[in-house]
Formats: C-alpha cells, structure tokens, sequence
C-alpha cells in the first residue's frame, strides 16, 4: 500500500512545492507567490502550507493563513485537506481557489468551521497573454505615495463594497493602509485621477506576482461613474503596465453575478480558463 500523509511544509520542501503550481501556473499564482516570498517559512508565512505526499511524492497542497488556498487538488486531496483542517480547527477567514477543491473542502468540513457569512460560487476565473483588445486609457498610471489622500478612500469604498464590511473595522486601519502603502511603493497600484478634484475614477492593483503571471484584485469605478467605459479602457491600461514591467499574464477572478464587469473584462481581451469558489466566514 502506498504511504499516503499529510505534513508542514518547510523550505527542504521547496522545489517540490514549486514543481507542483507550476502545473497550473496562472490559476496557482499566489500560491506561488506566498512560497518565493516566504521561503515556506511560517515565520513570514503567517501560517502554514499543508503538502499531502504519496510515497514521498508530493501530489497536492493547501496554503493554510488568512486564506485557505487549495493546489493541484483532485476530490481525495481535498477531502484529506477538509479532515485535516477539521482537526486544526479553523483559522482562516476564507477558502478560495478551484470551485470543485473549495467545494469538497466545503463538503468534508461538515460545518466544523462554523456557518459562513457568504459564498460565491462560479467565479470566472479570466486571463489575458496578449495586448489588450481596446484602446488603454493613458491617464491611467503607477500610483505614488503623493496620491494616498485620494487613493485611499477609494480602496476602502471597493473593499467594503465587495466584502461587505469595511476593512478599517475592528480596528483594523492601520493594517489595510500600510497594505496600500506596501502596493504604492511595489509599483502594483494603479489609478486614473479627474483633472483638477484629484478624485479617483478607476483603480486597480496587482494582489501577487510570479514569474508567470501577475494577479489583479481592487478593481473599481465610483458608483456615478460607472457605464462610461472607465474600466474597459482603465483596464486596458493595467493590462499594458503588467506585461510591460511586472510579468507577462494578467489573472484575476470575477463574481458570476457582477455582468458589467465580466463585459468589461471581456472587452479587454480577457478569457475564462477557469471557475473559482470563495466562502467568507
């Protein structure tokens, strides 16, 4: 019988780790991310990356801090990992990743991590390879530390609106603004600004990068502003600032609900490759 475990990975684990999201570069990006910053060191990683291992083999893995983040995970890992995260009890705020892995974690957990807040299934999970299909907006540009006192209110408006709580709750602001500070000073923030109000009317950033592929999070137009092409255009513009000079596939997932933007994307060039689930606790 073949010896099938789960552990902790450490850095020894490295190579194999990264062998594994490899296989699926582009879905697999902060995974991927969180390993080459961290050296899989818990220290930086803020909490652990499960493997599960087949006569030494590593076959799947789970990234296990603020986010639970299934790898390469067909229905027996991510029951294993759904058993095991049982046992640990929950420490993570939300699953996401595959829509078919966070569903059979879903299923093994078997409510031991509590009711969830909210889940959205189906995400398209998109990317782009190319130049962008439409015009980008050239007023769109890499943010700097003089722009906060603009930019920030924004990002707290995107972020409550798509969270559904406000990320300066439970005291939490200095976190999230040193985070928009940390995206500033990467060069991984983009936004366009109106002439004269310095009011921001589309904003992005770049969530992690790897070699392959760089994801994008934080997506948004002021409610007043939308249906004016601002994103379509907006993201065009961010499409061009990544491959240019961060990496050469743009990723990001979107909620199956939300038309107008998966338009928008659609319009830029990009395509679904993927579906992606996400259970907020």
């Amino acid at each position: 019988m073949a010896a099938d475990e789960i552990r902790v990975l450490s850095a020894p684990d490295l190579a194999q780790f990264l062998a594994l999201v490899e296989r699926d570069p582009v879905v697999n990006v902060f995974a991927d991310y969180r390993a080459r910053t961290t050296g899989l060191d818990p220290r930086w990683l803020g909490g652990q990356v499960w493997g599960r291992f087949v006569d030494d083999v590593l076959v799947a893995a789970c990234h296990a801090g603020a986010n639970l983040v299934p790898v390469q995970c067909d229905p027996v890992s991510a029951s294993r990992f759904a058993r095991y995260a049982a046992r640990n009890g929950r420490r993570s705020s939300t699953i996401v990743g595959p829509d078919l892995a966070v569903d059979q974690i879903m299923h093994g957990l078997d409510g031991r991590w509590g009711v969830p807040r909210e889940q959205r299934r189906r995400q398209p999970h998109l990317e782009i390879a190319g130049s962008p299909a439409v015009a980008p907006d050239p007023e769109v540009r890499a943010t700097t530390r003089d722009d906060m006192a603009e930019l920030y209110p924004a990002c707290v408006a995107m972020y409550t609106e798509e969270v559904g709580v406000s990320p300066e709750s439970a005291g939490g602001a200095d976190l999230y603004r040193a985070r928009v500070q940390q995206l500033i000073s990467k060069r991984w923030s983009f936004a366009r600004f109106e002439p004269g109000t310095g009011r921001v009317l589309f904003k992005a950033e770049v969530a992690c990068v790897s070699p392959f592929a760089a994801q994008v999070q934080g997506v948004y137009v002021p409610p007043d502003r939308r249906g004016e092409g601002l994103a379509t255009a907006g993201m065009a513009a961010v499409v061009e600032h990544v491959r240019r000079d961060i990496a050469p596939v743009v990723s990001l997932y979107v909620n199956d609900w939300n038309l107008p933007a998966r338009r928008a994307y659609e319009r830029v060039g990009f395509t679904e490759t993927a579906r992606f689930a996400t259970v907020m606790f």
